[in-house]
């Protein structure tokens, strides 16, 4: 079974023809990987990642705990009532959540709307309150709404926390330290595609800021359909922790033109990246965000990134949080297509990057549109397989 949705050709009938067939065939492929013994989480992951996602809501509220190895049946507690008393971070998200409203559905009633805002106060002091490690962010509540109206109130709070323990964990550490370290990784991804867009980007003195709001809300915020919304929580949700950045550099990317033909200053290049635009071809940066984290992944980019002696981030975690589902590991038929595919792609010498002195090493494209099986790998893979073997270590 193709991963891909059925390209327009032949009549609307037609068309919409066999996109029903490719659609009822992933489901079925989604249900055969839940109801297998032990659950195939690989496989879950392979269906989030490929073309369309996991397709509806009801099956995201199935797919979701899955990918965050959360057990539905042993969900938290409701919250107290003196949940908000005398808490120290109630007037805060209080005043966020009430600045919320672009994030619920238009045209929903608004007592409707005003209960989901409550549960949404409770559900974010909730996990603050069982996790007192963790500090609240402005851009938190973009993140839990989205699941809320997903999964509802219950299940969200299990995998808000458990997304809050592990790939979300350096945004809430006491200081922004390790959120602008993620950031840091931004122009090297950029560096090795396009060196004349980063080059460009290095001379206005942009740096990254204008992403920030991207990176800590995984684009929440920023979006304003929510479908497009729920598509990238699919992806990043079966991904590693890195790949939001990776995301937001495609994004850079895939405005190249806009970006040069820019005044070469500060203010005239943030304002241009900081308005992302609405129409973007969501799946084809999916795509080439994964074939980037394969050819160049994190622990390749970690000494460009670092501007200091790394602290540990989630990525850190990430090993443990990959582990704990012995599912989560390839299986040898991706193991084969990911060498066969560069094999392949190598003969052919297609490459992602442009030409660069040999300060870079030409990678082949691992093509994530035709099978997924390289980028497919690489997010399922065991964090030990891409360790960095220097001193700097983002996966120790």
């Amino acid at each position: 079974c193709s991963l891909r949705a059925p390209q327009r050709r032949g009549s609307a009938e037609q068309h919409w023809g066999l996109f029903n067939a490719w659609k009822r065939r992933k489901v079925a492929e989604i249900e055969q990987a839940l109801s297998s013994e032990p659950i195939d989480v690989a496989a879950l992951r392979r269906m989030a990642i490929s073309e369309g996602g996991l397709l509806t809501d009801e099956i995201r509220c199935r797919v979701w705990p899955k990918l965050l190895s959360v057990d539905t049946d042993d969900l938290p507690p409701p919250p107290g009532k003196d949940l908000r008393e005398d808490n120290k971070d109630y007037q805060q998200v209080l005043l966020d959540v009430r600045r919320s409203l672009r994030r619920f559905p238009p045209g929903m009633p608004d007592d409707q709307r005003e209960g989901l805002q409550e549960e949404l106060i409770d559900i974010i002091l909730h996990v603050l309150q069982r996790n007192p490690q963790l500090h609240y962010y402005q851009g938190y509540h973009d993140i839990v709404v989205t699941f809320l109206l997903v999964v509802g109130d219950r299940l969200a709070t299990a995998l808000v926390e458990k997304l809050s323990t592990h790939h979300l964990r350096d945004f809430m550490d006491p200081t922004m330290d390790n959120t602008k370290h993620i950031l840091n990784y931004l122009m090297p991804i950029i560096d090795q595609v396009n060196p004349e867009v980063h080059d460009f980007m290095q001379s206005a003195e942009v740096g990254t800021i204008f992403a920030l709001s991207w990176l800590i809300t995984w684009f929440g915020h920023v979006l304003s359909d929510f479908r497009h919304v729920v598509r990238l929580y699919d992806f990043f949700l079966a991904c590693h922790p890195l790949m939001p950045i990776y995301f937001a550099a495609v994004i850079v990317l895939h405005r190249e033109q806009e970006v040069l033909d820019c005044e070469c200053d500060m203010a005239s290049v943030h304002h241009l990246l900081s308005q992302i635009p609405q129409d973007l071809p969501y799946e084809t940066l999916i795509s080439r965000a994964g074939d980037l984290f394969v050819q160049f992944p994190p622990s390749e980019l970690a000494r460009e990134a670092a501007q200091q002696q790394a602290e540990r981030t989630a990525a850190s975690t990430f090993k443990d949080f990959e582990l704990a589902s012995v599912q989560q590991r390839p299986d040898t038929v991706l193991r084969q297509r990911f060498r066969e595919r560069l094999r392949g792609e190598e003969r052919t010498k297609s490459v992602l990057t442009k030409p660069r002195t040999n300060r870079f090493v030409k990678l082949a494209v691992m093509g994530l549109t035709v099978a997924l099986g390289a980028a497919a790998l690489a997010v399922v893979k065991s964090a030990l397989e891409w360790a960095p073997k220097f001193e700097l270590q983002i996966f120790p």
